[in-house]
């Protein structure tokens, strides 16, 4: 299979001093969306993962699905470090030969959903109170029984806690959520992407 390469300057490998300094200056540790286009094959999931949690790092959120080509997957996770390792991390994952493309879109313009089922206790005495919560959220209840309310709620991380957060005084039963899920604003693709890079790519290898 054809390797991706970016057509950014790959950054040297840091020495044991250099490393060391890093940590000493607090390199800030942020949030990072990835979002990697994966051949639809047993075992890559557990191969991402493992090479992640290799690495030290916890994955906060996880989601997979099929794309426009059936042929591919897209995982989004959710993980926490500096930028140079997650750097480091995303083109050591764009070498496995199941990966066609990682990208941090943490950096772009982009859209993020989280979709939630949450069960709460809910007797008719306060139920009225309840469905208002999920109106002013605009989320929608999806079963009722007779003293409980299933309800769904999609939006950004922030919105999906500070509902759970709502709901607690009332007496959460149990609840399921997809993790995060998300794609960048405007025309750009991930295929976008991989022609520039591959573009790059020439064009480097035609100066040279």
């Amino acid at each position: 299979m054809l390797r991706l390469r970016s057509c950014r300057e790959e950054p040297r490998q840091l020495s044991a001093i250099e490393a060391t300094t890093a940590m000493a200056e607090d390199k800030p540790i942020r949030r990072h969306v990835l979002s990697a286009l994966v051949m639809n094959q047993p075992g890559v999931l557990a191969h991402i993962s493992g090479m992640l949690a290799s690495r030290g790092f916890n994955i906060d959120s996880l989601a997979v699905g099929e794309t426009e080509n059936p042929n591919l997957s897209r995982m989004t996770f959710v993980v926490m470090g500096t930028d140079a390792n997650l750097e480091q991390v995303r083109k050591q994952l764009e070498k496995l030969v199941t990966v066609v493309k990682v990208l941090d879109i943490s950096k772009e313009n982009y859209v993020e959903r989280d979709l939630m089922l949450i069960k709460v206790q809910a007797p008719p005495e306060r139920r009225h109170e309840i469905f208002q919560i999920v109106e002013t959220f605009r989320g929608r209840v999806v079963d009722i029984s007779h003293r409980a309310l299933m309800i769904e709620i999609s939006g950004t991380e922030a919105k999906v806690e500070a509902f759970i957060e709502l709901m607690r005084p009332y007496g959460i039963l149990e609840l399921a959520r997809t993790g995060r899920i998300a794609l960048v604003r405007g025309e750009k693709t991930a295929a976008s992407w991989q022609e520039e890079d591959e573009s790059c790519s020439s064009e480097s290898t035609s100066a040279a």
